[in-house]
């Protein structure tokens, strides 16, 4: 039989306080919206609206803004934790179609080439902000959150 003081110290080393928790979620927000934001949203303000892929036929422009649109604005949003599930939605429609549309030929993994694999990441992470929410230590939190 376990004792009570070791049954103790088991909940101890299992539970997250809750400062670690938004400690946590700040590092995903920031982590995930700051990457996509100045590694894909950035770098897609060199594109050509009139040739970008139209997966889901929309248009060529329509697609182009709405993939700059999620990536850098709601990427800029996630950072700073403003509307912050909001912005999670377009980003992980902008992952999904990425993975399953764009790269539907690819290969799940990365192998040297083009793959799912990092649209499947990005998406998992705006499931996960989508889910959980933005934490304490955002914007979010500041200006809605119930005194």
């Amino acid at each position: 039989m376990s004792s009570p003081s070791s049954k103790s110290a088991l909940a101890a080393l299992i539970a997250t306080p809750p400062r670690v928790t938004d400690a946590g979620l700040l590092i995903l927000r920031v982590g995930l919206g700051g990457f996509m934001a100045i590694g894909h949203g950035l770098g897609k303000l060199k594109a050509n609206p009139a040739t970008f892929p139209d997966p889901i036929g929309i248009g060529n422009q329509l697609s182009y803004y709405g993939a700059v649109g999620s990536e850098l604005v709601g990427g800029l949003l996630l950072v700073i934790g403003l509307l912050t599930r909001l912005a999670a939605i377009p980003l992980l429609f902008t992952m999904l179609v990425a993975a399953l549309l764009v790269h539907r030929a690819d290969p799940i993994f990365l192998g040297g080439g083009a793959a799912k694999e990092p649209a499947l990441i990005y998406a998992l992470g705006y499931a996960a902000v989508l889910l959980l929410g933005p934490g304490r230590w955002s914007l979010d939190h500041v200006l809605f959150a119930r005194r």
